[in-house]
């Protein structure tokens, strides 16, 4: 029976030469391309390129609010999840919906939107002005658009592991006079890690390279609210394919090596819950 489940496809050798054709021609030759062009560079020029004090400011915010994002919705997303799967409520399934909206929304709505509301005269940004906050056309700004867009990954990764999470653990926990913050440290925390961890890689991932949501709401000030991609773009419209392709070199490298690094835990971590 085992033997006829996984051969419901047959044939490993074509599915795994399909496979391997499909991801060359859609990641591997677009990602090769790119590491040959910059490799055409010389040294010296691909270090005036990619680490320039202004691209180096466009790294920062880039990197940083994406990280600092995923950090926010890494907690957030976790309460929406818990909030959606542990309590019944009046518009549960509305709320439900509205998780998902950053993902319907074409990008340049979403910046508008959040232009709109956070802008000098929106809801939320007049009165933060007010009190000295000031959201759109600053870094703040991109890093509210940032968290906006990757909210649903994390509270979609975590849902169904909440789902599948058996309540008899807590129980025993419970009968053997665990506390709540203990249960939810030592018996839900350790569960759901690694959904945690690869909601947080997703949020990550689609923040730092988030185009359309963020240059509306960024105000695009070289060294101050200007984004990496929006800097990749600017240089294309220039002509200069060598400066853009090293910035996406350096931003490919270092997207890849975080995704790495937290794969690797997720898959150790995996391991030591496993064996525990």
């Amino acid at each position: 029976m085992s033997a006829a489940k996984s051969r419901v496809i047959p044939g490993f050798a074509p599915t795994l030469g399909v496979t391997i054709l499909y991801l060359s021609l859609v990641v591997l030759v677009p990602l090769s391309a790119l590491f040959l062009k910059t490799a055409g560079m010389g040294w010296d020029d691909f270090v005036t390129a990619a680490f320039s004090p202004r691209v180096m400011a466009a790294y920062r915010l880039s990197f940083g609010g994406a990280l600092a994002a995923g950090v926010i919705n890494l907690f957030a997303g976790l309460l929406v999840a818990w909030v959606l799967v542990r309590y019944d409520f009046p518009g549960r399934k509305i709320l439900d919906a509205l998780v998902d909206l950053p993902f319907a929304l074409p990008t340049a709505v979403a910046g508008i939107a959040l232009t709109t509301i956070y802008g000098p005269k929106g809801i939320i940004g007049e009165p933060l002005l007010k009190l000295g906050i000031k959201v759109a056309y600053t870094p703040l700004g991109v890093l509210v658009a940032m968290t906006f867009i990757g909210l649903p990954f994390v509270v979609r990764t975590v849902q169904p592991v909440l789902q599948d999470l058996e309540a008899e653990h807590e129980e025993a926990a419970t009968s053997l006079g665990a506390t709540r913050i203990q249960i939810f440290l030592r018996v839900i925390i350790p569960a759901i890690l690694p959904a945690l961890l690869t909601g947080f890689a997703l949020a990550f991932s689609r923040a730092v390279g988030e185009y359309g949501s963020v240059i509306f709401i960024a105000g695009n000030m070289p060294g101050l609210s200007e984004i990496a991609p929006l800097l990749i773009v600017t240089k294309l419209e220039q002509y200069d394919y060598r400066g853009a392709t090293a910035i996406a070199t350096v931003m490919l490298s270092a997207s890849f090596l975080l995704l790495l690094t937290i794969n690797s835990l997720q898959k150790w971590r995996r391991k030591r819950f496993a064996g525990e």
